[in-house]
């Protein structure tokens, strides 16, 4: 029977990232995914990749910001690796307060660097204030068919449409998995299922879905809006192609994937109301994602697997092959779980 050094459950960006980080290293790599690679929560993520500003928790601010100084070179690997096109911008975003906050204690605020009618002429920003975030957004649908075309290329195995159903282990050491058709042998194995990391027996780590609907128009014009927008009632997010995502809703719904018509007209007319123009602009898509959410909102990666994969893959990388980290994980271990309990 064939052995790898490493099996990923779960060929997400996360996954892939790291399949990718073990085979420059000289490791032998098999993904395991449930459904299509890089189909999943990865797919449905809106990219922007938010270092900034009051939401990333404490305990992740170090990593969010090594990650992000990180892309540029990520994203250009990528590219080269699977000679297409991944869509990173970077013009930054524009971050409207809640009425009466101050952004004294916003990480990475800056003043306008220009009037906000100078800098997006068709927005309706309303008396609110606003700050300017020197961030960068990432089409992710791009970003992880270059990342899987990228894992090809370098030589990982991938098995798709086969659910794991359980870790073997044995001796207290892991010996593989086992699939709804099959089992694979390897010496380390690494969960990197998102969602459904949690239904991996004989492990219970306590990881949710998290449901987010998300719609998708196309801008009348392409230069309609640069920046991406974040508010506290919608957040936009251009891409190159001249489309426009506007998201997101955060609900507790198991793994109910479906989009309600309701939620997505309460998105559009929010997004309608920050910028008008979209008012007769076609609708593409509506969708809903399952982020993987935990009991404390740490990795698992919730909100921000996009943004963290570049560091995720070079942390675990490190770990797997018995290295120490330049970062404190301590906040991140397991144990912690049990110890909430």
């Amino acid at each position: 029977m064939k052995t790898w050094d490493v099996i990923s459950i779960g060929g997400g960006i996360i996954g892939l990232s790291l399949s990718i980080e073990l085979r420059k290293r000289g490791a032998s790599v098999l993904v395991v995914e449930r459904g299509e690679p890089g189909r999943q929560t990865s797919y449905a993520a809106g990219g922007m990749l938010a270092n900034c500003g009051d939401e990333t928790p404490e305990r992740l601010q170090s990593l969010a910001t090594a990650s992000a100084d990180m892309y540029p070179e990520f994203v250009h690997e990528l590219q080269d690796e699977s000679r297409m096109t991944v869509d990173l911008r970077d013009h930054g975003t524009l971050l409207f307060l809640p009425t009466g906050r101050g952004s004294e204690k916003i990480k990475g605020a800056h003043p306008l660097p220009a009037p906000i009618t100078e800098l997006e002429p068709a927005l309706a920003p309303g008396s609110r204030s606003v700050v300017f975030l020197k961030e960068r957004s990432v089409c992710p649908r791009a970003l992880v068919a270059a990342a899987l075309q990228a894992a090809k290329h370098r030589g990982v195995d991938l098995s798709s449409g086969t659910p794991v159903i359980s870790l073997d282990v044995s001796n207290g050491r892991a010996t593989g998995v086992t699939t709804n058709k099959t089992s694979y042998r390897a010496a380390k194995v690494v969960n990197c299922a998102g969602a459904w990391a949690g239904q991996i027996p004989p492990y219970d780590f306590p990881t949710r879905p998290v449901k987010g609907q998300m719609v998708c128009f196309a801008m009348p014009s392409r230069d309609l809006l640069r920046h991406v927008i974040r508010a506290p009632e919608i957040y936009l997010i251009p891409r190159s192609d001249g489309r426009l995502l506007a998201g997101a809703t955060v609900e507790e719904a198991g793994f109910d994937k479906r989009t309600v018509p309701d939620t997505i007209q309460q998105l559009s007319r929010a997004a309608v109301a920050m910028l008008p123009d979209l008012k007769d602009a076609r609708v593409l898509e509506a969708w809903a994602g399952l982020r993987p959410g935990t009991p404390d909102d740490l990795p698992g990666h919730f909100r921000d697997g996009i943004l963290l994969a570049p560091v995720t893959a070079r942390i675990m990388a490190d770990v797997m092959a018995g290295e120490k980290s330049d970062f404190d994980l301590s906040a991140f271990s397991t144990e912690r779980f049990a110890m909430q309990a």
